[in-house]
């Protein structure tokens, strides 16, 4: 295949034929191996996104490593859609099964879910990766300040990621998940009851996860309490003051406009809380290092006098 033609099957000139034949339509095995070639490089796509975000948050989770004495990162998880999973959400929602339409509206591909300690954690690395130039924020989700009547908690972004190819620059969506690891922790468990029922769960059941979701809030409530009382309410690492005010992208489907400025207004207080750096705990730590230092000093000199 020729790079020019390699480009119109990307996205770009002549539109791609439908991926699926119809089944009285005679077909010739040429046919099917240039159907497998075009679906096996538009998941590459998708793979290829995903590692540009890995990199970025394994980034952001060595510096914090390294640079601070907190890492707000528990732990990363990622996967890209099985062709199966696929065919089935696109027969599902009635999407044509063309690239550019699988594209605009299946946004959940890729996928990656960044598990925090705390909920201030989620909306600063949020604001820190879409921060970067080179993500796009498409939609934001923010069931952290809006929770699902259900009890589910967490904050969805979907962005568009650069991917540079031979045959040029490609946008792909990928789906980032952040949450907490007791929002997780009850999501998980969800998913497996709702997974053995067949999404038949007994109403009984269903208010007792609501209510679990509830004690899962306020431990969540309780653990930010205590983080704040033993590090300080200024101690979470991030930017400094100065830096510029993050853009403030859409929020939801495009039938929850109604509810933008809220969501907005919600996660802008957010992140401002989360913008301030602890300019004293330098300070602070710097102090505690020095008394140490001096009571090592004495108990040494206590000794030598004995």
């Amino acid at each position: 295949m020729s790079i020019d033609e390699q480009r119109e099957d990307a996205g770009g000139g002549v539109p791609a034929e439908p991926l699926i034949l119809h089944p009285e339509q005679e077909v010739t095995f040429g046919q099917v191996r240039a159907i497998g070639q075009r679906m096996q490089r538009f998941m590459l796509e998708y793979e290829f996104a995903l590692s540009e975000v890995e990199t970025k948050i394994t980034i952001l989770s060595d510096e914090f490593r390294r640079m601070h004495d907190y890492n707000p990162i528990e732990h990363v998880s990622s996967r890209v859609k099985t062709i199966d999973s696929l065919v089935e959400k696109l027969d599902r929602r009635g999407v044509p099964a063309e690239l550019e339409a699988i594209r605009e509206q299946i946004t959940d591909i890729a996928g990656i879910r960044v598990t925090c300690s705390f909920v201030g954690d989620a909306y600063m690395l949020f604001d820190l990766l879409t921060r970067q130039e080179d993500v796009t924020v498409r939609i934001v989700k923010d069931y952290i300040a809006q929770p699902k009547p259900n009890g589910y908690k967490s904050l969805h972004a979907i962005v568009d990621i650069p991917v540079f190819l031979s045959t040029g620059k490609v946008l792909v969506p990928v789906e980032i998940q952040f949450r907490t690891i007791a929002m997780d922790f009850w999501a998980s468990l969800e998913h497996k009851i709702y997974y053995k029922y067949d999404q038949d769960v007994p109403a009984a059941l269903l208010a007792e996860l609501k209510d679990a979701a509830d004690v899962a809030d306020a431990l969540d409530t309780t653990m930010d309490r205590l983080h704040k009382r033993v590090r300080g309410a200024d101690s979470a690492p991030g930017r400094t003051a100065e830096a510029p005010e993050p853009r403030r992208p859409s929020y939801g489907d495009q039938g929850d406009a109604g509810q933008d400025d809220h969501r907005s207004g919600e996660l802008a207080r957010r992140c401002r809380l989360v913008e301030e750096l602890p300019r004293q705990q330098r300070a602070h730590d710097d102090a505690r290092l020095a008394c140490r230092r001096d009571q090592r000093h004495r108990r040494r000199g206590h000794r030598l006098q004995h």
